[in-house]
C-alpha cells in the first residue's frame, strides 16, 4: 500500500467516526436554536383586541416568513440581513420626540406606545415596490391618537418621520446607501385615516428588531418603503417633507407612493405581484385593495404626476 493511501480509521478516530450522526444532529439543533433565538429574541406577549372592520380576510404569512425576509437598510441591503443583524439594533431607553407645529410637544418612551394607546390587531397587506407582498397581523394603534395628543396647529399640513441613526452599530449606516437617517412623510389627512397605524408588534408579540422595533409606521395602501421603521422623531410641518427614497431617486419614488397598477415604475410594471410563499403571481389591486377607504383622498389629483 502506498504511504499516501491511509485507512479511514487512520484519518478519523473510530469512536468519533461512529458518533458522526449524533454530532451532525447536534450541530443542526444548534443552528436551529440560533435561528430561533434570532426570531424570538423578545417574546413578550401583548394584550390587544382584534379589528374586524379594516382587516383583510386573506391568509397571513407565517411568523418565520415575516421575520426572515425584510427590507431594513439600516441593518443591511439583503433580504436576510435584517434578521442576521437584528441584535445590532439597541432599543433600550428608546424615546420618540413629537414636535413641530403642535400645541403639545412631548417625548414618549417605547412603553408609552404599548400602554398609553388602545392596541388592536390589524391584518394588512404589505406591498413592496419590487413586486412582492405579505399579509401581516400587525398590532398597533391608529396614528390619529398621536395627532390628538399633539394637537397640531392650523399650520400643520404634513407629518414627517425620522428613523434611528446609529452608524457605529448599524451595519447598513456604515455605507452611503441612503442619506441617513431614513425619513418619511404623510399628508395630514392621510395620517388621520383610520387605516394608518403605528405598529408595536405582530403575531401577539413585541415587534422584532428586523421588523422595525420598537415602533414603525404602517400605511397599507402605499408601498412598503413608506412604512418607516424604528421611529425616533415625529414632526408636524407646514411644507411637504423630504423623504429618503424620493431624495435618492425622485423619478422612481414619489412622495405619495400609492400602490397603483396603472402607473408603472420606470424599470418594471406594477400590475402583478408575488406573495411570499407562493409561486404564481396575482393581480395588483388599486391602492393595494383599500380603495374604498382612501380613494377620496386623491380625488381630482393627477396620479401619474403625484405618484
Amino acid at each position: 500500500m502506498s504511504k499516501y493511501c491511509l485507512k479511514e480509521n487512520h484519518v478519523t478516530d473510530e469512536k468519533l467516526f461512529n458518533q458522526r450522526r449524533a454530532i451532525i444532529k447536534s450541530s443542526l439543533a444548534f443552528s436551529l436554536l440560533t435561528f430561533s433565538n434570532l426570531l424570538f429574541s423578545n417574546d413578550k406577549k401583548l394584550i390587544f383586541s382584534k379589528d374586524m372592520k379594516y382587516s383583510t380576510n386573506e391568509e397571513t404569512n407565517t411568523f418565520k416568513q415575516i421575520t426572515s425576509y425584510n427590507n431594513f437598510y439600516e441593518l443591511g441591503s439583503g433580504k436576510r440581513d435584517p434578521m442576521m443583524n437584528a441584535e445590532k439594533l439597541n432599543t433600550d431607553d428608546w424615546t420618540v420626540s413629537i414636535d413641530g407645529e403642535v400645541k403639545n410637544k412631548v417625548t414618549l418612551s417605547k412603553d408609552d406606545f404599548i400602554n398609553k394607546f388602545p392596541l388592536e390587531e390589524r391584518i394588512y397587506r404589505l406591498r413592496c415596490v419590487e413586486a412582492w407582498s405579505m399579509v401581516v397581523p400587525w398590532i398597533g394603534f391608529e396614528l390619529s391618537h398621536i395627532i390628538k395628543l399633539a394637537e397640531p396647529t392650523y399650520k400643520a399640513k404634513f407629518i414627517a418621520f425620522e428613523s434611528v441613526y446609529d452608524p457605529e452599530n448599524l451595519p447598513g449606516q456604515k455605507r452611503n446607501i441612503l442619506a441617513w437617517p431614513y425619513r418619511e412623510g404623510l399628508r395630514l389627512d392621510e395620517a388621520r385615516n383610520p387605516l394608518t397605524i403605528l405598529s408595536v408588534g405582530l403575531y401577539g408579540r413585541i415587534l422584532p428588531n428586523q421588523n422595525g422595533s420598537p415602533i414603525r409606521l404602517i400605511v397599507p395602501w402605499k408601498y412598503g418603503f413608506k412604512s418607516i421603521k424604528s421611529i425616533t422623531k415625529i414632526s408636524f410641518v407646514e411644507k411637504m417633507p423630504d423623504t429618503s427614497w424620493n431624495l435618492e431617486a425622485p423619478n422612481e419614488y414619489g412622495f405619495y407612493s400609492n400602490v397603483n397598477p396603472y402607473v408603472s415604475h420606470p424599470r418594471w410594471s406594477q400590475k402583478r405581484e408575488r406573495r411570499i410563499g407562493e409561486f404564481r403571481k396575482r393581480d395588483t389591486l388599486m391602492h393595494n385593495g383599500y380603495a374604498e377607504h382612501v380613494a377620496h383622498l386623491y380625488e381630482g389629483m393627477d396620479l401619474t404626476k403625484n405618484f
